[in-house]
């Protein structure tokens, strides 16, 4: 068959463009981690390439045209049989934007198993205190005891005190919050390793405290201050410990395997970089809840009105739910297959 270089070359040339393109970002480490319809379009560009090579072969005109292919198929083929570790660097804002979102996401149905068991349990919670006040002795733990006082007395105090804590009171109060809830969430992730069964009685215990609070504070009438005090930062603070029950099911359902024909240790490999990308924005979220919670939350009125508090929490989840939903989504879709 005889050959119409022109044409051929023609034809070919944006697909090897493309090629030559995408190599270029491999080798500078520009591009982030690519999605399998990105993959699947770069071995389809190296196979073109390859078959074109191959056609360019049988001529003996355009040498140059040659040399180019078989370098670009050169290069292909050694991005795609590479066997080193290649090194990443790290790029904060494309994780914050990109892979902490798209993470989430990927797991989504376990975070929302995560929501089901906490609501089962703040359910238990406000019905517990509802038909039994005295519920609140069996249930409240030891650091939890000033839960113990009655709602309108407390509501009284802290409107009594208007700004709470000292500065100095405040920072410290704000590293003892992070501190704790971080560890409340880390144990839930560690509790995945029990097949999921500590993770889910962790987070059905939290959301008995928290049903129990709310039902205390509500059928006391101080819903307004309950409100203007859990929602600033219990708007992030809450999210972060269900996204910390997220990765422990994560776990448990790598250490289950159900549908899974691969062994344990290549189910939990592959789920360490999903883990620590979700850990770190958990961190983050906790950290900032804990500096809202001693210098804002903590600021009652008449210093600090209820109405700004509230409209402060309650835009914070909204814009949380916009980011874990929204953001990274223009870079999961991928090109089109010719």
């Amino acid at each position: 068959m005889i050959l119409d270089l022109e044409r051929f070359i023609a034809a070919e040339g944006a697909y090897w463009s493309e090629l030559e393109s995408m190599l270029d970002q491999l080798e500078s480490g520009t591009t982030s981690r690519w999605s399998l319809t990105e993959l699947q379009r770069f071995h389809y560009l190296y196979e073109r390439a390859s078959a074109g090579l191959a056609k360019l072969a049988t001529a003996s005109a355009e040498p140059t045209t040659r040399r180019f292919l078989e370098s670009l198929v050169a290069r292909a083929y050694s991005e795609i049989h590479e066997t080193r570790q290649r090194q990443h660097r790290l790029k904060p804002l494309t994780w914050l934007l990109h892979t902490l979102p798209q993470t989430f996401r990927r797991h989504v149905g376990a975070f929302r198993l995560s929501v089901y068991i906490t609501i089962a349990g703040a359910l238990f919670g406000g019905f517990a205190v509802t038909f039994d006040p005295e519920a609140k002795e069996a249930l409240v733990p030891g650091q939890f005891r000033h839960l113990m006082d009655n709602p309108a007395d407390r509501v009284a105090q802290e409107e009594a005190a208007g700004a709470g804590l000292t500065p100095d009171g405040m920072t410290s109060f704000s590293a003892q919050l992070m501190t704790n809830n971080i560890g409340v969430s880390l144990k839930a992730i560690a509790l995945g390793m029990t097949y999921g069964l500590g993770t889910i009685l962790l987070l059905f215990y939290n959301g008995i405290i928290l049903g129990l609070v709310m039902g205390d504070y509500l059928l006391a009438g101080q819903g307004v201050f309950l409100a203007g005090w859990l929602l600033p930062h219990g708007s992030v603070e809450i999210p972060a410990i269900l996204i910390g029950g997220q990765a422990g099911l994560m776990i448990a359902s790598a250490l289950l395997g159900r549908g899974e024909r691969r062994p344990l240790g290549h189910r939990l490999r592959r789920l360490i970089p999903d883990l620590v990308t979700l850990i770190g924005g958990i961190v983050l979220l906790l950290i900032w809840a804990g500096i809202v919670e001693a210098f804002f939350s903590q600021l009652h009125a008449p210093i600090l009105p209820y109405e700004v508090k509230i409209a402060f929490g309650s835009m914070q989840l909204v814009l949380l739910f916009l980011y874990l939903t929204r953001c990274g989504r223009r870079t999961e879709s991928a090109p089109a297959q010719p």
